[in-house]
């Protein structure tokens, strides 16, 4: 064994690897990284001052990973039965609408990342509602369901044709983005004053991740880029000149099949579908997956 095989997955030192400085989308600056460990073949640095991890990869190409064995168990470090856990997502998708309209009761709603389009079916009866992602099969399944669906990564030329927006939704997606605060800036240009922007992800920076370090559940490069904190995304917006509303951890109802799922990757176990478990819901909250709520002022 080669001894950059022999130190994938292992903490500290590791040859050909540096501390160094690079620029920090939290920070919205260079700052000083440092090494934490390789995972996947991918190395993971963490920023000294934001406490924002990043993956360094080369090679990984989005379209031709995030396909329908993304979402049905092809992928370890994905879903393990989207589909089948449709029932679930949606109670969980709802209580999260009921979450949104606290702070914005209607309007025009995007979501990126939309999936397979549960959420945006949860939503459309208090929203007039549009989806953007990235695979094939999965936005052609939200369109079956009479959603306003483009397949597609938002950019500029995409969301100008869309826009303006009063609440724009990121669940569980700026953490696959090679620009996280480029998207946010675009967010945000095509947000209306008072808008808000909904963004779930890993937190980084809780007990939970930083105890099982390389291990994490969330730890899964390439397809996770980023690694979040509360100061990471705070200095986000506010260089976008955002106010973060809320921050918390919230509780979810999760299918059972992706928590076996994720509990077999942790322990080194190959993940296999389990189709029965996708059907039934548990309550979970770990503490280390964050949402925020991002308000743009009144004019």
């Amino acid at each position: 064994m080669n001894e950059h095989a022999r130190l994938q997955d292992k903490p500290g030192a590791t040859p050909g690897r540096r501390d160094g400085d690079r620029d920090c989308p939290g920070c919205g600056r260079v700052t000083a990284h440092r090494f934490l460990y390789a995972r996947n073949g991918c190395d993971i640095f963490q920023c000294s001052i934001c406490g924002l991890g990043r993956t360094e990869t080369t090679g990984f190409d989005p379209e031709s990973y995030y396909t329908s064995d993304y979402f049905d168990g092809g992928h370890a470090d994905g879903y393990a039965d989207y589909l089948g856990a449709e029932p679930v997502l949606r109670r969980e998708f709802a209580a999260t609408v009921d979450f949104i309209r606290g702070f914005k009761p209607g309007g025009r709603l995007l979501e990126l990342g939309c999936a397979y389009g549960f959420f945006l079916a949860a939503a459309k009866p208090h929203f007039d509602v549009t989806g953007i992602e990235i695979a094939e099969d999965a936005a052609a399944h939200a369109r079956s369901l009479g959603l306003n669906v483009i397949t597609g990564a938002a950019d500029e030329s995409m969301l100008s044709g869309l826009a303006p927006f009063d609440v724009i939704v990121l669940l569980d997606v700026i953490e696959h983005l090679p620009d996280p605060r480029g998207i946010l800036a675009l967010c945000e240009k095509h947000l209306n004053p008072g808008g808000i922007i909904v963004v779930a992800t890993g937190d980084f920076g809780s007990l939970p991740a930083r105890l099982t370090g390389v291990r994490w559940r969330l730890m899964t490069p390439p397809q996770h880029l980023w690694f979040f904190t509360r100061d990471g995304i705070g200095g986000m917006a506010k260089q976008l000149g955002l106010r973060m509303e809320r921050f918390e951890h919230p509780w979810k109802i999760v299918p059972l099949s992706l928590i076996m799922f994720q509990l077999k990757r942790m322990f080194g176990l190959k993940p296999t579908r389990a189709a029965v478990a996708s059907a039934i819901g548990l309550p979970a909250n770990l503490f280390d997956a964050m949402r925020v709520v991002l308000r743009k002022p009144e004019q």
